[in-house]
């Protein structure tokens, strides 16, 4: 018969030893031998790290490139001058382009990617993510929108980067990503982003014109971001907890652990041993 996997209960447990003869223990071995077989191996999940790792880092050089020479990345107050009949340079044509078939790949992929611990949050964060790009594409946001695609990117490098390094066995190199990732996220996600970004979108519009629907959609969907940049920021402070007083990480709080099981007395580890597991961001993948 087919085996569904979920762990059974002790009452299933008990009846299979009766119809099989096997200890209890043998039958609890079995099931999760059964759910690790569908588990993601390492190759998959480097893959998956490589491929995102890649993106990101083309994805923040291009938008560094389409943006070093603008005046509101220096300006914030800039991206809404001529406001709402600002044209759309190329540069910044192809940078959304780009980014929006990313980010919906990512969410029509997240059944068959790794699966994560935050994989609730990360739905959430990519189909805000989807918005935000669709609605500042609409409404001509278009200067605040490269600007916010940049300040993501910017973490979820070292974020990808990071877990390379970790599947690699790399452990050294492994942890000093993490704190570097640990500050740039930080910097970017609880400051850069709700006190330059949404400062701007907040405030600077209203020296201009009166609010209106895309005025609050557009914030109230930064919003909905910056909530799960503070729950991921929580995860990420718990991690660093543990590796400043222990000198290594059990494992990232969204890691997608994978057990290794044996008929010896209560052989249960992880595949992944007690090196650190990165994973966005906060999209989660601390995130985000």
């Amino acid at each position: 018969t087919a085996v569904d996997c979920v762990p059974p209960l002790p009452a299933d447990v008990r009846s299979l030893c009766k119809k099989t003869g096997w200890p209890e223990r043998r039958v609890e071995v079995w099931f999760r031998r059964k759910r690790n077989q569908d588990r993601p191996g390492l190759r998959k999940r480097f893959c998956e790290a490589s491929w995102r790792c890649g993106f990101y880092l083309c994805a923040f050089l291009g938008g560094l490139l389409a943006l070093y020479d603008k005046p509101w990345f220096y300006d914030l107050k800039e991206v809404w001058a001529e406001f709402p009949k600002q044209s759309m340079l190329p540069s910044q044509y192809w940078y959304y382009t780009l980014e929006m078939g990313f980010y919906l790949s990512l969410l029509l992929s997240l059944t068959f990617d790794v699966k994560r611990k935050d994989f609730k949050e990360q739905v959430i964060h990519h189909v805000a993510t989807m918005t935000l790009l669709s609605f500042s594409w609409i409404s001509n946001y278009i200067r605040i929108g490269t600007l916010v695609m940049a300040v993501h990117d910017s973490s979820d490098i070292l974020l990808e980067g990071g877990k390379l390094f970790n599947y690699a066995k790399w452990e050294q190199t492994a942890n000093v990503m993490f704190v570097i990732f640990t500050i740039v996220f930080m910097v970017t996600r609880l400051v850069i982003f709700p006190f330059w970004l949404i400062h701007c979108t907040w405030v600077y519009p209203l020296e201009r014109f009166d609010p209106f629907f895309g005025y609050y959609f557009f914030n109230i969907m930064l919003m909905v971001l910056q909530i799960l940049h503070v729950y991921w920021a929580f995860l990420i402070t718990r991690m660093a907890y543990k590796f400043v007083f222990s000198k290594q990480l059990d494992g990232d709080v969204r890691s997608d652990e994978e057990e290794d099981d044996s008929d010896s007395q209560k052989n249960i580890k992880h595949k992944e041993g007690t090196n650190w597991h990165y994973n966005k961001n906060p999209k989660a993948d601390f995130e985000s």
